[in-house]
Protein backbone atom coordinates (compact mmCIF):
# COMPACT_ATOMS: atom_id res chain seq x y z
CA UNK A 1 0.00 0.00 0.00
CA UNK A 2 1.34 3.39 -0.94
CA UNK A 3 0.90 6.89 -2.34
CA UNK A 4 0.50 6.71 -6.11
CA UNK A 5 0.25 10.44 -6.86
CA UNK A 6 1.39 13.38 -4.77
CA UNK A 7 1.51 16.92 -6.07
CA UNK A 8 1.02 20.14 -4.19
CA UNK A 9 2.35 23.06 -2.19
CA UNK A 10 1.08 26.34 -0.83
CA UNK A 11 1.67 27.90 -4.27
CA UNK A 12 0.29 25.18 -6.57
CA UNK A 13 -2.89 25.76 -8.57
CA UNK A 14 -4.26 22.50 -9.94
CA UNK A 15 -7.09 21.94 -12.41
CA UNK A 16 -8.81 19.42 -14.65
CA UNK A 17 -5.66 18.41 -16.54
CA UNK A 18 -4.01 17.58 -13.23
CA UNK A 19 -7.07 15.63 -12.05
CA UNK A 20 -7.04 13.55 -15.24
CA UNK A 21 -3.31 12.94 -15.00
CA UNK A 22 -3.41 12.07 -11.32
CA UNK A 23 -6.28 9.63 -11.75
CA UNK A 24 -4.72 7.93 -14.78
CA UNK A 25 -1.31 7.52 -13.14
CA UNK A 26 -2.82 6.28 -9.90
CA UNK A 27 -5.29 3.81 -11.39
CA UNK A 28 -2.59 2.32 -13.60
CA UNK A 29 -0.11 2.05 -10.69
CA UNK A 30 -2.75 0.70 -8.33
CA UNK A 31 -3.78 -2.05 -10.74
CA UNK A 32 -0.15 -2.92 -11.47
CA UNK A 33 0.64 -3.15 -7.75
CA UNK A 34 -2.25 -5.53 -7.27
CA UNK A 35 -1.45 -7.56 -10.35
CA UNK A 36 -4.88 -6.97 -11.90
CA UNK A 37 -6.19 -5.76 -15.22
CA UNK A 38 -7.78 -2.36 -15.76
CA UNK A 39 -10.94 -2.02 -13.67
CA UNK A 40 -14.24 -2.85 -15.31
CA UNK A 41 -16.71 -1.86 -12.58
CA UNK A 42 -15.88 1.33 -10.68
CA UNK A 43 -17.71 3.12 -7.88
CA UNK A 44 -17.00 6.79 -7.11
CA UNK A 45 -17.84 8.21 -3.67
CA UNK A 46 -17.59 12.02 -3.71
CA UNK A 47 -19.07 14.30 -1.01
CA UNK A 48 -22.32 16.17 -1.57
CA UNK A 49 -22.82 19.79 -2.61
CA UNK A 50 -22.11 21.14 0.89
CA UNK A 51 -18.46 20.22 0.15
CA UNK A 52 -18.49 21.71 -3.33
CA UNK A 53 -15.20 23.54 -2.77
CA UNK A 54 -13.45 20.16 -2.58
CA UNK A 55 -13.53 20.00 -6.40
CA UNK A 56 -14.86 16.47 -6.04
CA UNK A 57 -17.42 17.31 -8.72
CA UNK A 58 -14.82 17.99 -11.44
CA UNK A 59 -12.75 15.03 -10.23
CA UNK A 60 -15.78 12.74 -10.56
CA UNK A 61 -16.32 14.07 -14.08
CA UNK A 62 -12.65 13.43 -14.80
CA UNK A 63 -13.09 9.82 -13.66
CA UNK A 64 -16.05 9.48 -15.99
CA UNK A 65 -14.04 10.95 -18.85
CA UNK A 66 -11.25 8.43 -18.26
CA UNK A 67 -13.35 5.37 -17.50
CA UNK A 68 -16.48 5.87 -19.59
CA UNK A 69 -19.06 3.17 -18.95
CA UNK A 70 -16.67 1.41 -16.59
CA UNK A 71 -17.72 4.02 -14.03
CA UNK A 72 -20.97 2.29 -13.11
CA UNK A 73 -21.99 4.04 -9.88
CA UNK A 74 -21.56 7.44 -8.23
CA UNK A 75 -22.82 7.65 -4.66
CA UNK A 76 -22.45 11.00 -2.86
CA UNK A 77 -21.30 10.46 0.74
CA UNK A 78 -24.35 12.06 2.31
CA UNK A 79 -23.92 10.79 5.85
CA UNK A 80 -27.14 12.01 7.44
CA UNK A 81 -27.70 14.78 4.87
CA UNK A 82 -30.69 14.91 2.56
CA UNK A 83 -30.33 13.50 -0.95
CA UNK A 84 -29.11 16.02 -3.51
CA UNK A 85 -31.74 17.67 -5.67
CA UNK A 86 -31.29 18.33 -9.38
CA UNK A 87 -30.07 21.95 -9.04
CA UNK A 88 -27.47 20.74 -6.54
CA UNK A 89 -26.45 17.84 -8.76
CA UNK A 90 -26.09 20.23 -11.69
CA UNK A 91 -23.93 22.67 -9.74
CA UNK A 92 -21.76 19.90 -8.30
CA UNK A 93 -21.46 17.43 -11.19
CA UNK A 94 -22.51 19.31 -14.32
CA UNK A 95 -23.30 16.96 -17.21
CA UNK A 96 -22.40 13.73 -15.40
CA UNK A 97 -25.12 11.22 -16.43
CA UNK A 98 -27.78 11.17 -13.73
CA UNK A 99 -28.38 7.43 -14.14
CA UNK A 100 -25.05 6.91 -12.37
CA UNK A 101 -26.21 8.63 -9.16
CA UNK A 102 -27.02 6.43 -6.16
CA UNK A 103 -28.53 7.73 -2.89
CA UNK A 104 -27.09 6.73 0.48
CA UNK A 105 -29.78 5.98 3.08
CA UNK A 106 -28.07 5.90 6.45
CA UNK A 107 -30.95 4.26 8.28
CA UNK A 108 -31.48 1.29 5.98
CA UNK A 109 -28.81 0.65 3.33
CA UNK A 110 -25.84 -0.32 5.51
CA UNK A 111 -23.89 -3.37 6.63
CA UNK A 112 -21.96 -3.57 9.89
CA UNK A 113 -18.57 -5.00 8.95
CA UNK A 114 -17.47 -5.48 12.56
CA UNK A 115 -16.64 -3.68 15.79
CA UNK A 116 -13.59 -1.74 16.89
CA UNK A 117 -13.19 -3.21 20.36
CA UNK A 118 -14.03 -1.34 23.54
CA UNK A 119 -10.46 -1.43 24.85
CA UNK A 120 -9.14 0.36 21.75
CA UNK A 121 -11.91 2.99 21.90
CA UNK A 122 -11.30 3.60 25.60
CA UNK A 123 -7.57 4.03 25.05
CA UNK A 124 -8.05 6.29 22.02
CA UNK A 125 -10.47 8.57 23.88
CA UNK A 126 -8.35 8.69 27.05
CA UNK A 127 -11.10 6.88 28.93
CA UNK A 128 -13.85 9.30 27.96
CA UNK A 129 -15.77 6.73 25.89
CA UNK A 130 -16.03 3.06 26.86
CA UNK A 131 -17.97 1.30 24.16
CA UNK A 132 -17.12 -0.66 20.99
CA UNK A 133 -17.55 1.28 17.77
CA UNK A 134 -19.46 -0.23 14.80
CA UNK A 135 -17.74 0.01 11.41
CA UNK A 136 -20.66 0.48 9.01
CA UNK A 137 -20.73 1.10 5.27
CA UNK A 138 -23.32 1.32 2.53
CA UNK A 139 -24.06 -2.05 0.94
CA UNK A 140 -22.91 -0.74 -2.42
CA UNK A 141 -19.39 -1.00 -0.95
CA UNK A 142 -19.76 -4.32 0.86
CA UNK A 143 -21.94 -6.08 -1.71
CA UNK A 144 -21.49 -4.12 -4.95
CA UNK A 145 -18.75 -6.25 -6.46
CA UNK A 146 -16.69 -3.28 -7.72
CA UNK A 147 -13.07 -3.86 -8.69
CA UNK A 148 -12.18 -0.23 -7.88
CA UNK A 149 -13.70 2.29 -5.46
CA UNK A 150 -12.64 5.94 -5.73
CA UNK A 151 -13.19 7.74 -2.42
CA UNK A 152 -12.97 11.42 -3.35
CA UNK A 153 -12.84 14.41 -1.05
CA UNK A 154 -11.05 17.26 0.66
CA UNK A 155 -8.73 17.27 3.66
CA UNK A 156 -9.58 20.39 5.67
CA UNK A 157 -10.04 21.21 9.37
CA UNK A 158 -13.18 19.60 10.76
CA UNK A 159 -15.03 19.77 14.06
CA UNK A 160 -15.73 16.02 14.40
CA UNK A 161 -12.66 14.37 12.89
CA UNK A 162 -9.94 17.02 13.22
CA UNK A 163 -9.12 16.92 9.52
CA UNK A 164 -11.91 15.85 7.17
CA UNK A 165 -12.12 12.98 4.73
CA UNK A 166 -10.11 9.78 4.14
CA UNK A 167 -11.72 6.99 6.22
CA UNK A 168 -14.44 9.40 7.40
CA UNK A 169 -15.74 9.57 3.83
CA UNK A 170 -16.43 5.82 4.03
CA UNK A 171 -17.44 5.20 7.64
CA UNK A 172 -19.44 8.40 8.17
CA UNK A 173 -20.25 9.51 4.63
CA UNK A 174 -21.66 6.07 3.77
CA UNK A 175 -22.16 4.84 7.34
CA UNK A 176 -25.21 3.97 9.41
CA UNK A 177 -27.06 5.62 12.27
CA UNK A 178 -25.22 3.81 15.03
CA UNK A 179 -21.71 4.42 13.72
CA UNK A 180 -22.43 8.06 12.87
CA UNK A 181 -24.07 8.75 16.24
CA UNK A 182 -21.28 7.18 18.27
CA UNK A 183 -18.51 8.80 16.23
CA UNK A 184 -19.92 12.29 16.58
CA UNK A 185 -20.79 11.91 20.25
CA UNK A 186 -17.46 10.51 21.42
CA UNK A 187 -15.68 13.26 19.53
CA UNK A 188 -17.91 15.94 21.07
CA UNK A 189 -17.22 14.54 24.54
CA UNK A 190 -13.49 14.74 23.88
CA UNK A 191 -13.92 18.36 22.73
CA UNK A 192 -13.94 19.85 19.25
CA UNK A 193 -11.40 22.50 20.25
CA UNK A 194 -8.94 19.75 21.20
CA UNK A 195 -9.12 18.08 17.79
CA UNK A 196 -9.86 20.63 15.05
CA UNK A 197 -6.98 20.89 12.60
CA UNK A 198 -5.22 17.79 13.93
CA UNK A 199 -4.81 14.63 11.88
CA UNK A 200 -4.16 12.57 15.00
CA UNK A 201 -7.10 12.49 17.41
CA UNK A 202 -9.35 9.88 19.07
CA UNK A 203 -11.97 9.48 16.34
CA UNK A 204 -9.38 9.39 13.56
CA UNK A 205 -7.53 6.61 15.38
CA UNK A 206 -10.77 4.66 15.74
CA UNK A 207 -11.81 5.07 12.09
CA UNK A 208 -8.33 4.23 10.84
CA UNK A 209 -8.31 1.15 13.07
CA UNK A 210 -11.66 0.19 11.56
CA UNK A 211 -10.17 0.55 8.10
CA UNK A 212 -7.24 -1.70 9.01
CA UNK A 213 -9.59 -4.32 10.40
CA UNK A 214 -12.45 -4.27 7.91
CA UNK A 215 -11.76 -2.31 4.68
CA UNK A 216 -8.72 -4.19 3.37
CA UNK A 217 -10.86 -6.59 1.27
CA UNK A 218 -12.29 -3.65 -0.69
CA UNK A 219 -10.30 -1.97 -3.51
CA UNK A 220 -10.49 1.60 -2.20
CA UNK A 221 -8.29 4.31 -3.68
CA UNK A 222 -8.44 7.63 -1.80
CA UNK A 223 -8.39 10.78 -3.95
CA UNK A 224 -7.73 13.73 -1.64
CA UNK A 225 -7.57 17.43 -2.39
CA UNK A 226 -6.33 20.38 -0.37
CA UNK A 227 -8.10 23.63 -1.26
CA UNK A 228 -7.31 27.18 -0.16
CA UNK A 229 -9.78 30.05 -0.18
CA UNK A 230 -8.22 33.09 -1.86
CA UNK A 231 -9.53 36.64 -2.18
CA UNK A 232 -8.62 37.00 -5.84
CA UNK A 233 -9.40 33.59 -7.32
CA UNK A 234 -11.82 31.93 -4.92
CA UNK A 235 -11.08 28.32 -3.94
CA UNK A 236 -7.75 27.12 -5.40
CA UNK A 237 -6.66 23.47 -5.37
CA UNK A 238 -3.22 23.47 -3.75
CA UNK A 239 -2.72 19.74 -3.65
CA UNK A 240 -3.88 16.39 -5.02
CA UNK A 241 -2.88 13.20 -3.22
CA UNK A 242 -3.96 9.70 -4.26
CA UNK A 243 -3.18 6.49 -2.41
CA UNK A 244 -4.56 3.57 -0.45
CA UNK A 245 -3.20 3.87 3.09
CA UNK A 246 -2.86 6.26 6.03
CA UNK A 247 0.21 7.98 4.60
CA UNK A 248 -1.76 9.66 1.81
CA UNK A 249 -4.05 11.27 4.39
CA UNK A 250 -1.18 12.54 6.55
CA UNK A 251 0.57 13.92 3.45
CA UNK A 252 -2.56 15.90 2.53
CA UNK A 253 -3.03 16.93 6.16
CA UNK A 254 0.42 18.51 6.33
CA UNK A 255 -0.44 20.79 3.43
CA UNK A 256 -3.90 21.59 4.79
CA UNK A 257 -2.33 22.69 8.08
CA UNK A 258 -0.30 25.25 6.09
CA UNK A 259 -3.06 26.68 3.89
CA UNK A 260 -6.23 26.18 5.96
CA UNK A 261 -5.18 26.99 9.55
CA UNK A 262 -4.99 30.68 10.44
CA UNK A 263 -3.45 31.99 13.67
CA UNK A 264 -4.43 35.53 14.69
CA UNK A 265 -2.13 37.55 16.94
CA UNK A 266 -5.15 38.83 18.90
CA UNK A 267 -8.70 37.75 19.50
CA UNK A 268 -11.42 39.71 17.65
CA UNK A 269 -14.30 41.01 19.76
CA UNK A 270 -16.47 40.48 16.70
CA UNK A 271 -16.14 37.97 13.87
CA UNK A 272 -18.47 38.26 10.89
CA UNK A 273 -18.92 35.09 8.82
CA UNK A 274 -20.61 34.90 5.41
CA UNK A 275 -22.48 31.67 4.61
CA UNK A 276 -22.99 31.07 0.88
CA UNK A 277 -26.75 30.43 0.41
CA UNK A 278 -26.04 27.92 -2.34
CA UNK A 279 -24.34 25.62 0.19
CA UNK A 280 -25.72 26.48 3.61
CA UNK A 281 -29.45 26.01 4.08
CA UNK A 282 -29.61 24.61 7.64
CA UNK A 283 -27.77 25.32 10.86
CA UNK A 284 -26.78 21.63 10.76
CA UNK A 285 -24.10 22.59 8.22
CA UNK A 286 -24.21 26.38 8.57
CA UNK A 287 -22.82 26.18 12.08
CA UNK A 288 -19.38 25.71 10.54
CA UNK A 289 -19.38 29.49 10.96
CA UNK A 290 -19.20 28.86 14.71
CA UNK A 291 -17.06 25.71 14.82
CA UNK A 292 -14.26 27.09 12.70
CA UNK A 293 -14.00 30.51 14.40
CA UNK A 294 -14.75 29.69 18.04
CA UNK A 295 -11.04 29.43 18.92
CA UNK A 296 -10.46 32.93 17.53
CA UNK A 297 -13.25 35.01 19.09
CA UNK A 298 -12.52 36.90 22.31
CA UNK A 299 -14.16 36.03 25.60
CA UNK A 300 -17.64 37.64 25.59
CA UNK A 301 -17.10 38.52 21.95
CA UNK A 302 -19.65 37.86 19.19
CA UNK A 303 -19.73 35.67 16.10
CA UNK A 304 -22.15 37.15 13.55
CA UNK A 305 -23.40 34.45 11.17
CA UNK A 306 -24.79 36.02 7.97
CA UNK A 307 -26.74 33.16 6.42
CA UNK A 308 -29.48 34.23 3.98
CA UNK A 309 -29.95 30.64 2.76
CA UNK A 310 -30.63 29.11 6.19
CA UNK A 311 -34.29 28.23 6.64
CA UNK A 312 -34.16 25.20 8.91
CA UNK A 313 -32.18 23.71 11.79
CA UNK A 314 -31.89 19.95 11.13
CA UNK A 315 -31.45 17.86 8.01
CA UNK A 316 -34.53 15.78 8.81
CA UNK A 317 -37.78 16.37 10.68
CA UNK A 318 -36.77 14.45 13.80
CA UNK A 319 -33.42 16.21 14.10
CA UNK A 320 -34.98 19.59 13.39
CA UNK A 321 -37.52 19.03 16.19
CA UNK A 322 -34.82 17.97 18.66
CA UNK A 323 -32.68 21.04 17.91
CA UNK A 324 -35.73 23.25 18.43
CA UNK A 325 -36.57 21.48 21.68
CA UNK A 326 -33.12 21.54 23.29
CA UNK A 327 -31.17 24.37 21.67
CA UNK A 328 -27.46 25.10 21.62
CA UNK A 329 -27.01 25.00 25.39
CA UNK A 330 -23.83 24.35 27.35
CA UNK A 331 -22.16 20.96 27.17
CA UNK A 332 -23.22 20.09 30.74
CA UNK A 333 -26.84 20.94 30.00
CA UNK A 334 -26.84 18.84 26.81
CA UNK A 335 -25.20 15.89 28.58
CA UNK A 336 -27.86 16.01 31.28
CA UNK A 337 -30.65 16.20 28.69
CA UNK A 338 -29.06 13.31 26.81
CA UNK A 339 -29.29 11.23 29.99
CA UNK A 340 -32.86 12.23 30.83
CA UNK A 341 -34.52 12.71 27.43
CA UNK A 342 -35.12 9.45 25.58
CA UNK A 343 -35.36 10.99 22.11
CA UNK A 344 -32.13 12.95 22.45
CA UNK A 345 -30.41 9.93 24.03
CA UNK A 346 -31.28 7.92 20.92
CA UNK A 347 -29.95 10.61 18.57
CA UNK A 348 -26.43 11.19 19.79
CA UNK A 349 -25.29 12.92 16.61
CA UNK A 350 -27.89 15.62 17.36
CA UNK A 351 -26.54 15.94 20.91
CA UNK A 352 -23.02 16.24 19.49
CA UNK A 353 -24.17 18.92 17.05
CA UNK A 354 -25.70 20.94 19.89
CA UNK A 355 -22.46 20.72 21.88
CA UNK A 356 -20.35 21.75 18.89
CA UNK A 357 -22.55 24.79 18.29
CA UNK A 358 -22.75 25.92 21.92
CA UNK A 359 -21.12 29.23 22.86
CA UNK A 360 -20.61 27.66 26.32
CA UNK A 361 -21.40 31.06 27.92
CA UNK A 362 -17.93 32.21 26.74
CA UNK A 363 -19.00 34.13 23.63
CA UNK A 364 -22.19 35.17 21.86
CA UNK A 365 -23.73 34.15 18.54
CA UNK A 366 -25.83 36.51 16.44
CA UNK A 367 -27.52 34.44 13.74
CA UNK A 368 -28.84 36.26 10.66
CA UNK A 369 -30.86 33.67 8.68
CA UNK A 370 -33.01 34.17 5.61
CA UNK A 371 -35.81 31.80 6.57
CA UNK A 372 -36.02 31.52 10.37
CA UNK A 373 -37.77 34.01 12.64
CA UNK A 374 -36.42 35.90 15.63
CA UNK A 375 -38.47 33.66 17.91
CA UNK A 376 -37.09 30.50 16.31
CA UNK A 377 -33.47 31.64 16.59
CA UNK A 378 -33.84 32.83 20.17
CA UNK A 379 -35.61 29.55 20.95
CA UNK A 380 -32.36 27.65 20.29
CA UNK A 381 -30.36 30.03 22.54
CA UNK A 382 -28.80 32.25 19.87
CA UNK A 383 -29.26 35.97 19.35
CA UNK A 384 -31.09 37.09 16.20
CA UNK A 385 -29.97 39.52 13.53
CA UNK A 386 -31.38 40.70 10.21
CA UNK A 387 -29.20 39.42 7.36
CA UNK A 388 -29.89 42.41 5.11
CA UNK A 389 -28.90 44.84 7.83
CA UNK A 390 -25.77 42.79 8.49
CA UNK A 391 -24.87 42.82 4.79
CA UNK A 392 -25.10 46.61 4.80
CA UNK A 393 -23.39 47.24 8.14
CA UNK A 394 -20.40 45.02 7.44
CA UNK A 395 -20.22 45.82 3.70
CA UNK A 396 -19.98 42.11 2.90
CA UNK A 397 -20.33 42.38 -0.86
CA UNK A 398 -16.81 41.99 -2.27
CA UNK A 399 -15.18 42.13 1.18
CA UNK A 400 -11.85 40.34 1.66
CA UNK A 401 -10.95 38.15 4.62
CA UNK A 402 -9.32 39.91 7.56
CA UNK A 403 -9.66 42.99 9.77
CA UNK A 404 -12.13 45.76 8.85
CA UNK A 405 -14.14 48.58 10.41
CA UNK A 406 -17.76 49.61 10.01
CA UNK A 407 -18.69 53.14 8.99
CA UNK A 408 -19.06 54.09 12.66
CA UNK A 409 -15.67 52.62 13.58
CA UNK A 410 -16.47 49.19 15.02
CA UNK A 411 -13.64 46.74 14.34
CA UNK A 412 -14.41 43.20 13.14
CA UNK A 413 -12.71 40.24 11.51
CA UNK A 414 -14.35 38.88 8.34
CA UNK A 415 -14.41 35.28 7.11
CA UNK A 416 -15.96 34.59 3.72
CA UNK A 417 -15.66 30.81 3.50
CA UNK A 418 -15.51 29.10 6.93
CA UNK A 419 -15.73 25.65 5.35
CA UNK A 420 -12.18 26.08 4.03
CA UNK A 421 -10.40 26.92 7.23
CA UNK A 422 -9.86 27.08 10.96
CA UNK A 423 -9.24 30.38 12.73
CA UNK A 424 -7.71 30.73 16.20
CA UNK A 425 -5.81 33.30 18.20
CA UNK A 426 -2.46 32.37 19.62
CA UNK A 427 -3.55 32.87 23.22
CA UNK A 428 -6.40 30.35 23.05
CA UNK A 429 -5.85 27.45 25.41
CA UNK A 430 -6.14 24.89 22.61
CA UNK A 431 -4.46 26.87 19.83
CA UNK A 432 -1.56 25.19 18.07
CA UNK A 433 2.03 26.16 18.48
CA UNK A 434 4.08 26.86 15.35
CA UNK A 435 4.54 23.16 14.66
CA UNK A 436 2.15 21.83 12.05
CA UNK A 437 -0.75 20.11 13.84
CA UNK A 438 -0.99 17.60 11.04
CA UNK A 439 2.44 16.08 11.51
CA UNK A 440 1.75 14.24 14.78
CA UNK A 441 0.73 10.64 14.22
CA UNK A 442 -0.19 7.79 16.54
Amino acid sequence: MTIYFSEGSSTHSLGMDDFLRGLQVSIDAYCKARGVQAPSKVLAIPPDHTRMDSQAGPITRAAHQLLGDRLTDVMPALGTHEAMKEPELQKMFGDLPRDLIRVHRFKSDVDTLGMVDEAFVEQATEGIYKKPWPAQVNRIISQGGHDLILSIGQVVPHEVIGMANYTKNIFVGTGGSEGIDDSHYLSALFGCERIMGRCDNPLRRILNRGAEMFLTPYPILYVLTVVESTDHAGPVVRGLFIGDDHSVFFRAGELSAKVNCFRLDRAPNKIVVWMDPNKYKKTWVGNKAIYRTRMAVADQGTIVVVAPGVHRFGEHDEGDALIREHGYRTTEEILERTRTNESLGKNLSIAAHLIHGSPENRFHVEYCPGGLSKEEIEGVCYGYGDWRAAMERYRIEGLTDGWHRTADGEEYYFVRNPGLGLWMHRGHRHAFDDQSPATVQS
